[in-house]
Order: structure tokens, then sequence, then C-alpha cells
């Protein structure tokens, strides 16, 4: 088998495209156990997400976790799924939608942008996206990761799988990737403006969480920069909306296995607010792009049953930035930033 993919030959009146490459965690194909069985060992087998030696963490894997938590997740997907399917797919088509758009407003002739989207665990694959692209002329790609915290398992990991995907192409495009942007004006004033308009409609919580996806306390430890880039959202979000330091509680969500994850844990501090006589709570879930199976079921509903049952009474989950407008026009400042000298 030849080592390299032969190469595409573009239409001429498409050369020099230019390639955004959106990616998004990922997400089964469909609700059932059948469906997020290869999903999770996949997403459970790349090693930024488990560090855990290979040979220890496979029968672990196989035999352990793949024998049971699927047809678990899999209820749970059914939970939230709709008519026209995940709700991350869903949402992160329309954002790439509304981002084509944005980004083509202007006259740029010769220079096209075409919008591509991945999930970097299930379909459409990292590198499915990326040799369409390439096939549609676009010699020049930007890769943006919509997680706006970077963290090994998740930003680091998509350019792990860029980079294997370019590693069996002969003619490489010119590459580039938005790393991170925790403090980015226009995702802190999006993520402001969604919480004032809940506000405006449901009224204002005594608290307001801010719930982010955990990961192994190790990793902090180790010199990964999520934990610090989390914080550095909160502390841009609280002094936008001008919240006081009691008004607010950062927290850490998601947590699987059984050793230390980053804290405080989501579910205890919410059970606690309840437990000390709060009565109406708020929680966004900033570092999640869209709505998913962590916003939608373990927020908007475990979390939720677990607050009024420690004698709490309103619970508003705050939905994530998905497809608003003013996300999509700060999307596209991202991208136009990283895009000088390009266009």
């Amino acid at each position: 088998m030849a080592r390299y993919a032969s190469e595409p030959t573009p239409h001429p009146a498409h050369a020099g495209r230019i390639g955004i490459l959106l990616v998004n965690l990922g997400t089964p194909r469909a609700p059932t156990a059948r469906a997020v069985r290869p999903f999770l060992r996949q997403f459970l087998s790349d090693p930024r997400v488990v560090g855990l030696p290979r040979w220890l963490w496979w029968p672990i894997l196989n035999f352990g976790v793949l024998a049971t938590r699927p047809t678990k997740s899999a209820r749970k997907y059914a939970s939230i799924w709709t008519k026209e399917g995940s709700p991350l797919k869903v949402h992160t088509e329309r954002l790439v939608f509304g981002l084509t758009a944005a980004l083509n407003r202007e006259s740029l002739p010769g220079k096209e942008i075409d919008v591509g989207w991945a999930m970097r665990y299930g379909a459409p694959a990292i590198d499915t996206t990326l040799h369409a692209l390439r096939a549609r002329g676009c010699a020049r790609l930007l890769v943006v990761p919509l997680y706006p915290q970077f963290a090994g398992s998740t930003t680091a990991s998509t350019m792990d799988e860029v980079a294997r995907t370019l590693q069996r192409l002969r003619n490489l495009p010119e590459l580039r990737f938005v790393r991170s942007y925790p403090d980015a004006p226009g995702y802190i004033a999006a993520l402001a403006a969604s919480v004032r308009e809940h506000w405006v409609a449901h009224g204002q919580g005594d608290c307001l969480v801010m719930s982010f996806h955990g990961q192994p306390q190790q990793t902090d430890a180790a010199g990964d920069p999520y934990r610090a880039e989390c914080f550095v959202t909160a502390q841009r979000l609280t002094e936008t909306l001008a919240l006081p330091p009691e008004k607010v509680r950062v927290t850490f969500q998601s947590r699987f296995g059984n050793e230390a994850w980053l804290q405080p844990y989501t579910l205890p501090t919410l059970e606690t607010l309840a437990d000390s006589g709060l009565k109406r709570v708020d929680v966004l879930c900033p570092g999640f792009a869209a709505d998913c199976l962590e916003t939608l079921e373990e927020i908007a509903q475990f979390n939720r049953d677990a607050f009024l049952a420690h004698g709490g009474e309103t619970f508003h989950a705050i939905p994530c930035l998905n497809e608003r407008p003013d996300w999509i026009e700060a999307l596209a400042g991202i991208v136009w930033e990283h895009l000088a000298g390009w266009v």
C-alpha cells in the first residue's frame, strides 16, 4: 500500500481558497448502545484523554467500561436527542452556516473562504473534512478547535489528529491553528449577553455557577494550562457582569474514574449551596461551544434534580452560545485575526 494518499486535482477556478476547519469533540450517530460503543472506544482510546499505559488500560476499557457504559450513556443521549439528531451536531452545523456567511460577507477576489467542520471523535472525521477542503482547492488551512480554553485532552488532541492526517499527504497546505481564546472580547461579550438575556427573561438567581468540563488533577500539576484558562474566562465574565465574588462559583463537572479531578466539583457545590439555604441558582457552561450531553443531561437534568432534592427551589441552566449571532460575529473576528497576511 502506498504510504501517501494521491493528491486531489481541484478545479483551477477554485485554486487559492482558504479553508477553515472547525473541530468539536464528537457525538455518536444515534442514542443507542450500538452507536455509542464505537464512539466511546475511539474517545477513551486517545492517550490524551486517558493517560494510563496501554497494556493496563486496554483490558479495563474493553472488558469493563465498554461492557456496561454504552447502555447507560445511550439512555442519557436518548433523553436529549432531537428530531434533527444530536444537539451537538445540529448546533455545530448551524454555527458553520452562520460563520460561512459572516466570513464571505466581504468581497475577497480570489480569496474565497471555505468553512468545513469535523468531530475529533465520530463523524465527520477530521481527515475526511480536511481532504474535502483540499479537494475544493484550499491551499491554506486554519484549524479552529471549538474549545475556548486550551487543554491537552481537547485542543492538543485535535492538533495530533490533524498532524496524523498531514503525515499521509504529499502536498501539504499552509497551516495555522487557533490555540485558545479564553478572554477574547467578543467571546466574553457574547457570554455576558446570554446571561443578561436570561436574567431579563427569568430573573436573576442568587448565584451564578460557571461549570467547566473537568480533567484529572494530575494534568494541572504536570503543567496543563486548562484550569488557569478557565479561571481567566470566569474572571473576565464576572467583571463584565459586575458580579460580586460571593455571587459566583467556578466549578468542574463530568468526573470519570476514581482519581482526583479538578475541584471544586459542580454537583457537590450545587448540593452545598442548596443545603445552605440558597433557593435560586443559574448555571452556565462557558467552556462548551454548543449544548451537548454534558450540558443538557448532566447539568440541566441530573444536577438540577440534585439541587432541588437538597432544598433548592429554582434551577436554570443557561444555554451555551450555540449559533447566537453575537457569537458567530465573535468567532469570525477570531478567525480574521488568525488569517492576517492571508487575506
